[in-house]
């Protein structure tokens, strides 16, 4: 495993991080119908006590997977061993009493907030402390903002940042000099960060964490044109059209893996951490073979820049796309809040 160092912060980070999305169960603001097709208590533990073993040593959470749940999970998992990890979680999403979901980036909410993921993950700082995708309330976080600085000064956490949704937000933080770590979506095939944003993070020292390398599976290579997804699968709320653009140009890079050197997750792996911005990559893993090689992504070649202008020159650049694949899941969630929300 190689590793790098988080922007400005003192903070080295193993390039392949554990993204726990799938554990601990779903958020309650998911419509009961969906279900939940995550990853059960005991083989979450496994796959979070073999990261150490694969070199793994950055971990991404947040208090609303499976409701503090994975939060909890890890505590269990590394609650001897908290100095050789570097945990990364996320705060300002709420969920009232019928499981409707809001944000709240209110001090008095973040502090909360924090104090309660500090107690679940069974530590007493936090490395990473991150809003979770404001979206459209970063006036609300630079009102509120205070509050992260109170607690980096009495050692709760040691650097925040925030997980932005649309690139846009991280260029606004960046220019107002509020981050010092910005999560964003980056992958083969959105790539929208690569405009502005890596470079002006890389200028101002401020460390880059690439979330979603996989495009929720896409990327893996392992759909065809007539997939369907089961109700208890998030992406069965994508519309089939969206879909099936996906895979086409999944499609697209598979003869970059003809040789068997790597696998295409690899090579999706790979092509984030060419971008010298990136620090560390985060995947989710399912199985213990999944995180090994997701891992193993690190150790192998470099993609030459041979492949990656191929890589580019045949999967377009779409201008648009991150938003569209968000407004899917916009119009998901709100159907979620409507439901729940009194």
């Amino acid at each position: 495993m190689n590793y790098r160092k988080l922007g400005g912060t003192d903070l080295k980070v193993s390039e392949i991080g554990l993204g726990t999305f799938l554990f601990g169960g779903p958020p309650k603001q998911w419509p009961k119908e969906i279900g939940w097709d995550g990853v059960k208590d005991k083989l979450s533990l496994n796959i979070l006590s073999t990261c150490l073993d694969l070199g793994i040593n950055f971990i991404d959470t947040a208090d609303v997977y499976g409701n503090g749940h994975s939060e909890e999970l890890i505590g269990q998992a590394f609650k001897k061993r908290r100095t050789q990890i570097i945990i990364c979680t996320k705060g300002g999403n709420r969920i009232n009493s019928k499981g409707g979901w809001f944000k709240d980036f209110s001090q008095e909410w973040i502090k909360r907030a924090c104090e309660a993921s500090l107690k679940r993950l069974q530590t007493d700082y936090i490395d990473i402390y991150l809003y979770h995708t404001p979206l459209n309330q970063l006036q609300c976080i630079f009102e509120e903002f205070e509050v992260l600085d109170k607690l980096k000064t009495a050692g709760k956490i040691r650097s925040y940042g925030v997980s932005i949704g649309p690139v846009r937000d991280g260029l606004k933080l960046l220019e107002c000099g509020f981050a010092d770590v910005i999560e964003t979506t980056y992958n083969i095939i959105e790539r929208d960060a690569e405009k502005k944003l890596f470079s002006a993070a890389k200028s101002k020292k401020v460390g880059i964490i690439s979330r979603v390398p996989l495009c929720t599976g896409f990327l893996t290579g392992k759909f065809t044109p007539d997939v369907t997804f089961e109700k208890n699968d998030l992406r069965s709320s994508l519309n089939q059209e969206l879909i099936q653009w996906l895979i086409e140009q999944t499609e697209k890079v598979h003869r970059l893996v003809t040789d068997g050197a790597r696998t295409l997750a690899q090579v999706a792996l790979q092509f984030c951490l060419s971008n010298p911005a990136v620090s560390v990559v985060i995947s989710g893993a399912k199985t213990i073979k999944e995180l090994r090689e997701n891992a193993k992504a690190s150790e192998l070649k470099p993609l030459s820049g041979k492949d990656l202008s191929y890589i580019k020159k045949v999967v377009p650049a779409v201008p648009g796309i991150s938003e569209e694949i968000e407004k899917q899941y916009d119009k998901f969630f709100e159907g979620a809040k409507r439901r729940y929300s009194p």
